[in-house]
């Protein structure tokens, strides 16, 4: 158990590492420069000496590898910099806008589950051909509807037309209900289609014949016997959706005009602040690293043909 842990623990800091290098080299490679589009602005009235004295102060002239390093450091330490717009820490510019992310990333992959287990249940458990054939063409449906176009349709039907959701300063919880939406319903079709693939294959298992000719129902036999068996290439690809959730969820924020990482990507890209930037793909690697990493370790306690392959019962 413990040199599998390790293993995976390493696996983990070499994709944070790499996901963090990768990000700072495409950040250094694009065109233009935070520091002078904040301060090159001829309303400031700066002149180029006090341009370049900030440059200095932000490290800006130093040698890449300089500043690759000088990063790193800071990171390892909990510390991402300072933010050039704004002019104060990154860290606290992710405390004000974090939790409002996560909140809403929580509450879209509870709903894509729920609607995902809704979904597989009813086809699994439908006697019409008919009716299965169009619960299971719905993910299809529900993945190609892109996540900016379904949460402008939402607030069309739901604000405008009936009027049950207010636009302009909803209540804490009614302002998460669109959103949630929005970003459930498309992840959901890909746990939905694995599911049902899912429990397709495992109904025809000599196990559930006997279970059926024991006279369990129908739903018994869902819920007993094929549900477990058909929920570990369910949590795998869950794992990997985390960064479309993510993703999903700074668009969904954009568009809902939700305070956010959505939004303070939005401007830090506007902005080209690359300290800010560079939190959040940390933060978004992070999590969907943690997530992975979780899910890993849940497959022996699911699964008991692999607690021998990964060393847990030794």
């Amino acid at each position: 158990m413990g040199r599998y842990l390790t293993v995976r623990f390493g696996q983990a800091l070499i994709v944070l590492w790499a996901a963090f290098t990768l990000s700072f080299v495409l950040l250094q490679a694009l065109p233009g420069d935070a520091i002078l589009i904040k301060f090159q602005n001829p309303d400031l009235g700066l002149s180029a000496d006090q341009i370049a004295q900030l440059r200095l102060s932000y490290g800006a002239d130093t040698p890449v590898l300089t500043q690759y390093v000088h990063a790193v450091v800071s990171l390892l330490h909990g510390d991402f910099g300072l933010s050039v717009q704004t002019g104060v820490p990154v860290s606290d510019l992710l405390s004000e806008n974090l939790p409002s992310t996560l909140l809403l990333a929580l509450l879209g992959l509870i709903v894509a589950t729920l609607l995902a287990f809704v979904l597989a249940g009813l086809s699994f458990l439908s006697p019409f051909s008919g009716l299965r054939a169009a619960l299971q063409s719905l993910p299809s449906l529900f993945i190609s509807v892109p996540t900016f176009w379904l949460g402008i349709v939402l607030i069309q039907i739901f604000s405008f037309q009936l009027g049950w959701i207010p636009v302009i300063n909803p209540g804490p919880w009614q302002g998460l209900i669109l959103p949630t939406l929005t970003l459930a319903l498309p992840i959901s079709a890909p746990l939905a289609q694995i599911l049902m693939r899912s429990i397709d294959q495992v109904q025809t298992q000599p196990f559930v014949a006997v279970a059926r000719a024991k006279g369990a129902s129908r739903a018994g036999v869902l819920w007993r016997h094929v549900l477990g068996n058909a929920l570990l290439p369910t949590l795998t690809v869950a794992g990997l959706l985390l960064g479309e959730l993510i993703a999903g969820a700074l668009i969904t924020e954009t568009v809902f005009g939700r305070s956010g990482l959505g939004q303070l990507t939005q401007e830090a890209v506007n902005t080209q602040d690359s300290s800010v930037l560079q939190a959040i793909v940390v933060i978004s690697a992070s999590a969907f690293v943690v997530i992975n990493l979780a899910i890993d370790l849940l497959y022996p306690l699911l699964d008991p043909r692999l607690k021998n392959s990964t060393g847990v019962t030794s």
